[in-house]
């Protein structure tokens, strides 16, 4: 489902990265085949450098088809970007992909704390996040970090995912798995 960013990716990820209804929302934008390789040269080197953790996201046949990022890591917390090519969008890869980063990122480096900035105009991505059990909207519980994100006018909406709120749901969707099997059995 996930793997480091490597090089021989880039063909796949840049066709499916600029593809109009994705390119507008990923973060780390490259015009050319060229840049985007560059750029994930540079992503590789600052992950090394404890800057960013990233991975490509994998369909089931080990193919390509996104990435998942946490950028911007200070005070172990971050904010967390991701994007799927067009033709994988409502198939289930990104809550799957969210799981196993959110996994990695709580339980092997020690992050607390995943912000998710969010376009109010993103109508998909807002609605996506209001979703998830574990996170929480937070214009208002983190403000110096919503001013930080919105300096020049209230462009993003801000939620956040802890890891304590994370394990809970964690724990409680294992205890409800739990219980189905004993019923089914």
């Amino acid at each position: 489902m996930l793997k480091k960013r490597e090089l021989q990716d880039c063909h796949t990820l840049f066709a499916l990265m600029t593809h109009p209804d994705v390119f507008p929302y990923v973060r780390q934008k490259a015009d050319s085949y060229e840049a985007f390789l560059f750029l994930t040269k540079q992503t590789i080197e600052a992950e090394e450098n404890h800057e960013l953790i990233s991975r490509t996201i994998l369909d089931e046949w080990g193919n390509p088809i996104g990435t998942i990022n946490l950028f911007d890591i200070e005070q172990n917390s971050g904010f967390l970007g991701t994007w799927l090519g067009k033709e994988y969008h409502g198939k289930g890869y990104n809550q799957q992909a969210k799981e196993a980063f959110f996994d990695e990122l709580f339980y092997q480096h020690d992050i607390q704390n995943i912000f998710m900035r969010i376009r109010k105009v993103n109508v998909r991505s807002l609605k996506a996040a209001e979703k998830l059990p574990y996170a929480t909207k937070a214009n208002e519980t983190y403000p110096h970090i919503y001013q930080h994100v919105n300096t020049r006018e209230e462009v993003y909406d801000l939620y956040q995912i802890s890891k304590d709120l994370y394990t809970l749901w964690r724990i409680r969707d294992e205890h409800e798995i739990k219980d189905n099997n004993l019923r089914e059995a």
